[in-house]
């Protein structure tokens, strides 16, 4: 039972200066006036349930999100209008949220406040009171006041703070230049005419944050860029899970890198045990700090090795493995993908370590990767755990033969894998003179959004183009114009490792330029890009790699091939796995429901036409094969190629380079 009693003014005199640092401002001149009477001997009563418990009925994820969006700005800044965009969003991901505004609040709540430093200040608290209450009950709270005065928003977060609950402070930077023109509903106009008396950014001070958690930059950037930013920013402080981001944004890309304190994590990285990688390492260290490999934050933990290895999926990105019955006292991923939202990883992306470094870092948690003496990146909560190669490649590969060039490669590797979140310094590069073809996901998608594309369609090659792959990729691109406007070619080869007979990268870049430059594909719809991944040559398996990784890019079409990622059998020299299998498996993959797969049309050199057909069996004395290794016989003989079979300076590129390994031969 509550009780209260009415005090004088000597004793509301007498309570201010504890008051004041209760909630870290100056209100003595608001109190006489708001404050006639004040509560006594009161005491704190504490629920019944915790807030963990609260969550498991609120909303449609699990785990308390409970916590206080502060948006300040100028009037006509965009607080309202981004903070009921985030709202609408939250709330049909379904994350509980509500947005205050200050308009709103002023008809019921703060209805008897004015606009007086004093009246500000009121209003300012009884808000952060509300927004306390509703974080307390698990509810995103998006709260859009100009709040001009820093010592009221430093007590809006002072009073989330002291009791553990997350509070953000996003200044939306809107110049006064802007929000005049804007001006929705006149108020400038009449603090102009002197109509409205202090008004903020007028005559009255508006104290702009020093150190917000996020600035939105609303004068250079649109409401949907805005929107976006504070969604993205609840995402990396873990309010929105990773399965509602995904949701929202549809094949989001997550990238590693560090862009603030680039410093700090450096002088951290030094003070870190070092882990030394090698060329393919940092390979699959660029793929996944560019974001080929959403979602995953780093090299793989076992939990997600074993998902990859045994569902051809991530289906969370929880960090412990847990056997049935089993206690996890684990509380970590209150934010991670159910078990119904498999992410397509047919291919593990681990890091070996041997027995001398596991014994060397088996204390630590977090340690750092470099690559010729350079501090590349940060492994962070760390975990070690067995390679079992053999068990590694029978699976991946269905195949255990030291003959196959990736297989040796893994058998060689070290007996531990250790997997944790990466904080990549900078960015990849080799200046090798290819480094501006290696464009990220993002920087891809912004070329095809610039161009005002409407569908991509990737073509994965590790080859030479001769004008059969030309013929498919220009036949896909009528066929896409029937429900497009404008589909664009994602022309990507396979720029990390590569067995040691197969064409390098700086030749294939040189011979798809030449392709390009001959039109045989259009520069207006090509894009030539570089996929940093490494080959494995893993079959089925690794084309549904190839293909998932393209989605970040914005694919939304996949052109695959006879025999993709295959090799020959090192004892027949035939196919090593069914050249159909491919395209089969690739059009049942889970998680890969939204890309249209494509199969490759068999294409040969039709010699009554003099050019590359598509091969009709009906007349198949008709039809030359030219396979790959015929190919780079004709280069290394200096014998030309039929007519019609390859663009004329894209051959001289390949004949040019064969002619000179055998001179040096």
């Amino acid at each position: 039972m509550e009780e209260s009693q009415n005090i004088n003014n000597n004793n509301i005199k007498k309570s201010i200066n504890g008051i004041d640092e209760y909630y870290g401002c100056n209100i003595k001149n608001n109190l006489t006036k708001h404050m006639s009477t004040i509560a006594t001997n009161v005491v704190f009563q504490k629920h019944k349930i915790t807030r963990a418990e609260r969550a498991t009925n609120l909303g449609k994820y699990g785990g308390h999100r409970g916590c206080t969006l502060w948006m300040t700005g100028l009037s006509g800044a965009g607080k309202t209008t981004i903070s009921f965009a985030v709202e609408q969003t939250l709330t049909r991901l379904g994350i509980p949220c509500y947005g205050l505004d200050g308009d709103n609040v002023r008809h019921g709540l703060c209805k008897n406040l004015g606009f007086k430093p004093e009246d500000r200040t009121e209003n300012i608290r009884r808000v952060g009171e509300v927004a306390k209450l509703f974080a307390d009950m698990g509810i995103v709270v998006l709260a859009s006041f100009i709040s001009p005065y820093k010592s009221d928003r430093d007590a809006a977060r002072e009073v989330h703070e002291r009791d553990n609950l997350p509070f953000y402070e996003v200044y939306v930077n809107t110049s006064l230049d802007v929000c005049e023109k804007r001006d929705p509903k006149n108020l400038y106009k009449k603090a102009r005419k002197g109509e409205i008396k202090g008004f903020t950014g007028i005559d009255s001070e508006y104290q702009i944050p020093k150190n917000p958690d996020l600035i939105v930059d609303s004068n250079n950037s649109s409401e949907e860029e805005c929107i976006a930013q504070v969604l993205e920013y609840l995402y990396k402080q873990k309010i929105i899970p990773e399965e509602a981001y995904h949701e929202l944004f549809k094949n989001h890309v997550k990238e590693l890198f560090i862009y603030d304190n680039i410093e700090e994590e450096k002088i951290k990285g030094l003070s870190y045990k070092k882990i030394d990688i090698e060329l393919t390492e940092v390979e699959w260290l660029q793929v996944l700090s560019e974001g080929w490999a959403t979602p995953l934050s780093g090299f793989m933990r076992e939990r997600q090795y074993l998902q990859c290895l045994h569902f051809g999926q991530i289906l969370d990105l929880k960090k412990k493995c847990t056997i049935p019955g089993e206690s996890n006292n684990n509380n970590d991923n209150i934010n991670d993908y159910s078990f119904t939202n498999g992410i397509s990883q047919s291919i593990p992306i681990v890091l070996p370590i041997d027995d001398n470094k596991k014994d060397e870092i088996i204390n630590e948690k977090n340690v750092s990767l470099y690559y010729n003496g350079k501090l590349l990146a940060t492994l962070n909560d760390i975990e070690i755990f067995p390679h079992r190669k053999e068990e590694r490649v029978c699976r991946q590969f269905g195949f255990n033969d030291k003959r196959h060039p990736a297989i040796n490669s893994i058998l060689n590797q070290g007996n531990w894998c250790v997997g944790g979140d990466l904080n990549v310094i900078e960015r990849i590069t080799f200046n090798d003179g290819l480094d501006k073809f290696r464009l990220t996901p993002l920087e891809l998608r912004k070329i095809f959004n610039d161009k005002k594309c409407d569908a991509v369609f990737a073509f994965q090659l590790r080859n030479p183009i001769h004008n059969g792959h030309a013929l498919l990729m220009r036949d896909t691109r009528e066929k896409l114009l029937k429900k497009y406007k404008n589909p664009m070619l994602l022309l990507h080869p396979l720029g990390g490792w590569t067995k040691d007979d197969d064409v390098p990268l700086p030749i294939r870049i040189k011979q798809h330029e030449a392709v390009i430059d001959e039109g045989v594909l259009s520069k207006d719809w090509t894009v030539l890009s570089i996929f940093p991944s490494p080959m494995l040559y893993a079959g089925p398996t690794e084309v549904q790699w190839h293909s998932k990784a393209r989605i970040a890019a914005g694919a939304n079409t996949y052109i695959v091939g006879r025999d993709p990622a295959g090799i020959a059998h090192p004892d027949t020299g035939d196919y090593l796995y069914d050249p159909t299998h491919g395209a089969k498996v690739l059009a049942m993959t889970p998680g890969l429901s939204n890309l249209e797969i494509i199969p490759f049309k068999v294409a040969a050199y039709d010699k009554t036409k003099n050019t590359m057909s598509y091969f009709d069996p009906s007349r198949k004395d008709d039809f030359l094969f030219i396979s790959g290794t015929k190919m780079r016989g004709f280069a290394r003989d200096g014998i030309q190629p039929p007519e019609g079979f390859m663009a004329p300076t894209a051959w001289n590129v390949l004949a040019d380079y064969y002619k000179n390994q055998v001179k040096k031969a």
